[in-house]
C-alpha cells in the first residue's frame, strides 16, 4: 500500500510537471520568438499565402519548383523516405525525378541538375533550394511567364540568402515565387 501511494504521488507530480508546467513554460518562451511562436508567415495583399519555414508544392511550369517532398508537403507529418543511396527503390524514385526534370528542362544535361532538385530533404518540408537549383530553372520560368531571362535571373539573385557566419546560400522558394508574381504583374 505504501508503494502504491508513492507511485500515485509521483504520477500526479509528473502530470502537473509535464502536462501543465512544461507546456506553459514553452508557451512563455515562444512569446519572445518571432510572431510569438506561431510561425513566420508570408502575406500578399494582407492574405497569408504560406509559411517562410515550411516548403510548399509548386509544380506548375510558370513557378520555381522546390525540393521534392517525401511527405507530399504535409506539415502535419514531416519525415524523410528513410531509404539510403544504395536502395534500388530510392534510386528508381530519384531517376524518375531526374527524367521529369529533364523533360521540362530540355536545355540541361543530367550532370547539370543540382542534387536538391531531385532528392527530398530529411523533413520533406524544406522551404529552400540552392541558388543553383533556382538558376537552372530560369529559362523555363522566363519562357512560361514571357519575361526576359535577365530579369528573372536578377530576381533570383536578389533572393539568395547568404548566411552571415556559417552555412550555404539558399533561396526561399515561396518568397521567390511571390516576387515572381509581382514581377509578372509589372510586365516584361
Amino acid at each position: 500500500m505504501k508503494n502504491i501511494f508513492s507511485i500515485l504521488k509521483f504520477t500526479l507530480l509528473m502530470v502537473v510537471l509535464l502536462a501543465i508546467i512544461y507546456p506553459l513554460a514553452i508557451y512563455g518562451i515562444a512569446q519572445f520568438a518571432p510572431n510569438q511562436g506561431k510561425g513566420e508567415t508570408i502575406s500578399v495583399n494582407g492574405k497569408v499565402v504560406g509559411y517562410q519555414k515550411i516548403g510548399q508544392k509548386f509544380d506548375k511550369s510558370n513557378y520555381f519548383w522546390g525540393r521534392p517532398s517525401a511527405v507530399d508537403y504535409n506539415a502535419a507529418g514531416s519525415g524523410g523516405s528513410n531509404k539510403g543511396p544504395s536502395n534500388a527503390e530510392y534510386l528508381a524514385v530519384v531517376q524518375k525525378r531526374i527524367d521529369t526534370f529533364l523533360i521540362v528542362h530540355p536545355y540541361l544535361r543530367k550532370s547539370e541538375i543540382p542534387a536538391d532538385m531531385v532528392t527530398a530533404s530529411g523533413s520533406g518540408l524544406d522551404p529552400n533550394i540552392s541558388p543553383q537549383g533556382a538558376l537552372v530553372q530560369i529559362k523555363r520560368v522566363a519562357k512560361e511567364r514571357n519575361l526576359s531571362e535577365d530579369k528573372v535571373k536578377a530576381l533570383v539573385e536578389s533572393k539568395i540568402n547568404t548566411p552571415k557566419v556559417m552555412g550555404t546560400p539558399t533561396v526561399n522558394v515561396l518568397e521567390l515565387n511571390v516576387a515572381l508574381d509581382e514581377l509578372s504583374k509589372k510586365g516584361s
